[in-house]
């Protein structure tokens, strides 16, 4: 597990320093999309029958890094895994998603919620990011990750996904300090696992803010950005180059790239609704910055993706006072099921053919 990491593109680049190329890897990189996943969840029976074996969710995590020249492994797994251990019964529902049997309806709920043992309770995840560093064998480094406080909340109270969110927001509106109580142990429990993971061998961590982006400014900034900070300077990372890095992504918040600089976070996630050039402004140097292509670009021909890439390329480096370091390129959010495999290889290709000194 302590093998030295023969491609290092990804972590240079998050502490912003020269690369010989832009790294890229793709969010849900590991997915629906290759015919290999789609065999193997067959033979598993469910994705949570995947997500809970170590060795399943190791092989589904190798799989794209077979196919492509990606620059990163990330965990496979789920942000509800959190959730799920807190007590609240995760299930999915084909068609719909997933589903808690048991989600937070008031304060006497939040007031039986702990913090799990991230071994005994979560150490499939972990046993999975031991099992993965053995079989990377120092090629990539590997990524693991948690859903935001915010996100995670959104699950918990409306007990699955949602259109408008109507249940949280009316707690954040009316019990804004059964909401808050909700969000601090929810943050406790993902500063533990994601030290967990680090001490288990992730070598970079991401938190997805998948719904940060529905929240107005000032709702954003009291009920998600607080706890994201927390995150930020609470967690244990370590120093130099043994530093683990952290990423803080949000669907939907290019608008507080200043903000989420400000954090203490090594990089920023963007999605493609702000440019990277206006990105790059915002951050000021701070970070490093992730993303941001629209994922629908993988649906056009090999000559459109190309084009996108390049224009993608350039956007960060005329922010960036012309210079490409501190660029990880990514999807704005994740791949899609539909998706040609064929034209992720021809993304790859041109990211690092474009971005090549």
């Amino acid at each position: 597990m302590t093998s030295p990491v023969k491609n290092d593109r990804f972590l240079r680049a998050l502490r912003r320093e020269p690369v010989d190329c832009t790294p890229v890897w793709l969010m849900r990189q590991a997915g629906r999309y290759l015919p290999e996943y789609r065999a193997t969840r067959a033979r598993a029976g469910s994705f949570l029958a995947m997500a809970k074996n170590p060795d399943i969710a190791c092989e589904v995590t190798l799989q794209p890094l077979r196919r492509f020249d990606l620059d990163a492994a990330i965990l496979f797994s789920d942000i509800l895994t959190v959730p799920d251990a807190m007590g609240l019964g995760l299930y999915f529902v084909e068609g719909e998603g997933p589903k808690f049997e048991r989600p937070i309806t008031g304060m006497a709920d939040v007031a039986r919620l702990g913090v799990p043992d991230m071994e005994a309770d979560l150490g499939y995840v972990m046993d999975a990011v031991r099992v993965i560093r053995r079989e990377l064998d120092g090629s990539v480094p590997l990524i693991g990750f948690s859903g935001s406080p915010w996100t995670l909340a959104c699950y918990m109270v409306q007990g699955g996904g949602s259109k408008d969110f109507a249940k949280i927001k009316a707690m954040a509106l009316n019990e804004p300090a059964t909401l808050h109580k909700l969000l601090e142990v929810v943050t406790d429990a993902v500063i533990a696992y994601l030290a967990a993971q680090r001490a288990a061998g992730a070598q970079a961590l991401q938190v997805f803010d998948t719904w940060g982006g529905v929240l107005s400014p000032a709702m954003y900034r009291e009920f998600s950005l607080r706890y994201l900070q927390r995150i930020a300077s609470e967690l244990e990372r370590g120093q130099g180059d043994a530093r683990t890095p952290l990423i803080l992504f949000g669907k939907g918040t290019g608008q507080y790239v200043a903000e989420l600089a400000a954090t203490g976070t090594d990089g920023v996630g963007v999605d493609w609704t702000i440019s990277l050039e206006q990105a790059a402004r915002l951050a000021g140097g701070r970070v490093a910055l992730q993303g941001n292509l629209d994922p629908t670009t993988l649906y056009g021909n090999p000559e459109a993706i190309e084009r996108e890439v390049a224009r993608t390329l350039d956007s960060y480096r005329d922010g960036n006072n012309g210079s490409r370091e501190g660029h990880i390129f990514n999807l704005g959010h994740g791949m899609s099921p539909d998706m040609n495999p064929e034209h992720v290889a021809v993304l790859v290709e041109a990211v690092h053919r474009y971005s090549a000194r």
